[in-house]
This record gives C-alpha cells, sequence and structure tokens, in this order.
C-alpha cells in the first residue's frame, strides 16, 4: 500500500513539473530527467507486483534483477534532474559548469559500477535463485558502496546552491528558503541510510520497504524546486498582482536585461520574484560586467513572466 501511494503522489507531482515547464516553454534536460525518473517508478512498481506472484524460478530471479536495476536507475535518474537543475543556472562555458557536467558523468558511472557489483555478488553465490520469492544476500560490501555514494551524491547536491548564492546579494530569508528546496536531498540521503542499513543488516521486508520509500521520495524531491516556485509566484501575484518589484538574478546581466524562457524563478512573503536565470542558451561574453559576477536588476515596466 505504501509503495502504491507513494509512486501515484511521485507521478503526480512529475507530471505536475512537466506541465508548469511545457506551459512556459522551458522544457530542458532535468525535466528530461525527471520524466525518465517518473517511467521508471511506475516499471518498478509493476516488476514488485509481479515479483511477488508464483512463477518459475528463472522468471523470478529476472524479476529480482529488474527490481535492483530500477531501483539504482531511478535513484541515479532523480539525482541527475537536480543537479542539471543546477546547472541551468549557470554560465555556459564556466568551469564551475564543466565540473557540474563531470559530476553528472560520475553519477552514471557510480551506477553501472553498483549495479555490476550487485550482479557479481548474486551471480558468485546463486543458491539464492531457488527460494520462493529470491532475494539475494548483498552483504557488507553492497551496503557500503551504498553508503558513500549516495552520501557523496547527495552532499554534492546540498553544497552545490551554496556556492551559487555565496555572492548573491539577497536577504537571509530569501536565501533560507532556496537553499532550504535544495537541501531536501538530505532526506534521500536518511532513507538511503536506512536502506544501505537494512542491507548491512541481511535485507528483508524492511529492506524493499526502505527502498520502496527512498526511490519515490528521491522523486519527489527532485520536483520540489519547480512546484515550490510555482506556489511562490502564485502567492505573490496574490499579494500584489499590480506592484513592481525588482528582479534579482544569477549571473551577470547586460544593460538590456535578455529575456529567457528557460528561468527558474522563486518568489518570497515579501512578493519578491527571485529568477534563477537558466543561462544554458546565453552567450558568456554577454553576461560580464566590470564589478562583478552577480547583478540585481530592477523591473521598469512590468513583472517578468518567467516562471520554470
Amino acid at each position: 500500500v505504501v509503495g502504491i501511494v507513494l509512486t501515484i503522489v511521485a507521478a503526480i507531482i512529475t507530471s505536475f513539473r512537466l506541465c508548469i515547464r511545457a506551459q512556459h516553454k522551458c522544457l530542458w534536460i532535468d525535466d528530461a530527467w525527471a520524466a525518465l525518473g517518473m517511467i521508471f517508478n511506475l516499471i518498478l512498481l509493476i516488476v514488485d507486483f509481479l515479483y511477488l506472484q508464483d512463477y518459475g524460478e528463472r522468471t523470478r530471479v529476472t524479476l529480482y534483477y529488474m527490481c535492483v536495476l530500477f531501483l539504482l536507475t531511478l535513484e541515479t535518474s532523480s539525482r541527475l534532474s537536480i543537479l542539471y537543475t543546477i546547472v541551468r543556472l549557470t554560465i555556459p562555458g564556466t568551469f564551475f559548469r564543466r565540473v557540474l557536467i563531470f559530476t553528472a558523468i560520475s553519477f552514471c558511472i557510480a551506477w553501472a559500477l553498483l549495479f555490476s557489483q550487485v550482479w557479481w555478488i548474486c551471480e558468485t553465490e546463486s543458491s539464492w535463485k531457488t527460494q520462493p520469492h529470491p532475494q539475494c544476500d548483498l552483504g557488507r560490501g553492497v551496503a557500503i558502496a551504498q553508503i558513500i555514494t549516495d552520501v557523496l551524491g547527495d552532499f554534492v547536491l546540498i553544497f552545490t546552491p551554496f556556492c551559487l548564492l555565496y555572492k548573491v546579494r539577497l536577504s537571509t530569508g530569501q536565501k533560507v528558503r532556496i537553499l532550504f528546496v535544495f537541501s531536501a536531498s538530505a532526506i534521500t540521503t536518511i532513507v538511503s541510510l536506512t536502506h544501505a542499513y537494512y542491507i548491512f543488516s541481511g535485507g528483508g521486508t524492511r529492506e524493499a520497504m526502505a527502498a520502496v520509500v527512498e526511490t519515490s521520495g528521491s522523486l519527489i524531491i527532485a520536483n520540489l524546486g519547480v512546484v515550490v516556485a510555482f506556489i511562490f509566484r502564485l502567492k505573490a501575484e496574490e499579494d500584489s498582482p499590480s506592484t513592481l518589484a525588482p528582479i534579482i538574478t544569477f549571473g551577470s546581466q547586460p544593460m538590456r536585461r535578455v529575456r529567457d524562457p528557460l528561468a527558474t524563478t522563486f518568489t518570497g512573503p515579501e512578493s519578491i520574484p527571485i529568477v534563477l536565470e537558466d543561462l544554458s542558451e546565453s552567450r558568456p561574453r554577454s553576461l560580464k560586467t566590470d564589478n562583478d559576477d552577480i547583478s540585481v536588476n530592477s523591473s521598469e515596466g512590468k513583472q517578468t513572466n518567467e516562471l520554470c
């Protein structure tokens, strides 16, 4: 029941996120990873139900491997969605952006290594395949490897936004709200550690439950940035629909503000929209100023309409 509820909630939130991005015509790589995560989550739920049925030995073993594969794939796609949400806020061609792209490649390599490790251990000791519901005893090695990759991966997703916000001229409250959205990855870390603990202690039903919560929870958290931005935007429009407010952007801006449909907007209770510019399509040379890499621009005609 928990698996069904969490999977449905994750699918609804992801669909809502994709509708928002599609409506504003700002779909990007992070949305593609979120959509793939939703598909893998639904497939994982179906495979779990089939795994509990009474099939032949070969079919049951195949379903078990599929559960492990989709579990690892869903975790990776959710992290990549969050990572590329951060990437779209950086300036193309910069060292920081290249580091983030390399980090994304590292996530994919870690996914391949983790599944290869599970496959090697399970095929080395094949006595588990004769069980009514076969489940491989992954042992301490897999648990330790997953703890390391989960902690390092979530640390990157939490630490990187701090680097982006370091020189941004925002109030303390505004910074806290933005960082809170990205820091939600810490919740996934806690669930991942719980899952690894059950693997370490011998697996069983609790391991399967922790895996379901981890996968669906990571997908929900990957969509928080877009959903929270949309809610804050609606609140700001209701509180002051005709008030002109300053626009705060990441990355230095030219004298004439570039209207980019791939903008991510957060708004706070002060009705000040915080626009995290997507610089994936902009030229780096147009984003240089003499003083700083961060600029604060005031809207003179009307409040911006970009929201992603």
